[in-house]
């Protein structure tokens, strides 16, 4: 079959090059958007989160029987468009927890233990501290927003650090009675929260689910940490906000320069680790469609939850 991957770096090739012999490969360091011209007859195609699935792209590809995107976050797919046309769609979900879920915790610690800024001073040889004075995380309220692989890893680093955790969540898994997690409805983690992290998918339903109606119940000092996806919160909130936000993610890069803004560039799930994840599962996947099993990442039943 003629299988196309976009967002490809040299390891990557490598990769999918010894484990998938026997299949016409092409290979695309641009997103599909950027490197498609015109129509081409790929059987299946590999993309990851910046390349767009449009209507537009779709037509240019009149063969694909299977798309898969290598992140965990599909909102770049046009899944209904996808399914009725009877074609398949999978995520790699599950291959961010620790990566994800780490770095949220060190946006976390430099917002309240100043680090980086006293790192940077140190090498110009000032050893001024005073202004840096922190705040421990031993007894804060932590509130989680989504229980799923990354959630669910950030409540168990929370508990390492000694914080009471509350969550929201679509569902209640094993987790919560596991680690004693008070599992609330949303304004309930709102209210709660000391410091609030965002580890939900983007779906219509959860689209601004932070928003200018419900923020007002947000404790004035609650520090939010988002490496989720920007769109979680009301863009018109990273304009407004006086509370400390530590973002991978953000709805426009305008608001970066504001004073209580840390931003990275979308880096939380880079780890040599999780890129192995991203693999292993994209070609489990991949595998599964060759060979006309189920896929074990099928996206159809998330979509007609989140979209119908």
């Amino acid at each position: 079959m003629k299988i196309a991957f976009f967002e490809t770096k040299s390891e990557e090739k490598a990769f999918f090059q010894e484990h998938l012999k026997g299949q016409e490969l092409f290979f695309f360091e641009e997103t599909v958007n950027e490197a498609l011209k015109e129509r081409q007859a790929y059987d299946a195609v590999s993309v990851f989160v910046h390349s767009r699935i449009t209507d537009e792209i779709l037509q240019k590809l009149p063969a694909l029987k299977y798309l898969q995107t290598r992140s965990t976050g599909y909102d770049h797919i046009k899944c209904e468009a996808l399914y009725k046309r009877g074609l398949l769609v999978s995520n790699v979900a599950g291959y961010g927890g620790p990566a994800v879920a780490e770095f949220s915790f060190s946006l976390l610690l430099n917002a309240t233990r100043h680090t980086n800024t006293a790192i940077q001073r140190a090498k110009q040889s000032n050893f001024e501290y005073s202004d840096l004075k922190g705040m421990e995380l031993f007894g804060k309220t932590l509130g989680i927003l989504g229980l799923g692989t990354i959630g669910s890893q950030m409540a168990r680093i929370g508990k390492g650090f000694g914080m009471k955790t509350v969550a929201y969540s679509r569902t209640k898994k094993p987790i919560v009675d596991a680690l004693g997690i008070d599992f609330c409805d949303l304004d309930s983690v709102l209210q709660k929260s000391d410091i609030l992290m965002l580890a939900l998918p983007l779906t219509p339903a959860t689209k601004n689910i932070i928003n200018e109606k419900n923020a007002d119940k947000l404790k004035k000092d609650v520090i939010i940490v988002n490496t989720a996806r920007g769109e979680l919160i009301e863009d018109v909130l990273y304009g407004r906000m006086k509370n400390i936000l530590c973002l991978d993610v953000i709805s426009d890069i305008k608001y970066i320069q504001r004073n209580n803004i840390l931003y990275t560039p979308h880096m939380a799930y880079y780890t040599k680790e999780a890129l192995q994840r991203i693999m292993q599962i994209s070609l489990e996947n991949m595998k599964a469609f060759l060979a006309g099993r189920q896929l074990p990442n099928c996206l159809k039943l998330s979509c007609q939850r989140d979209y119908q």
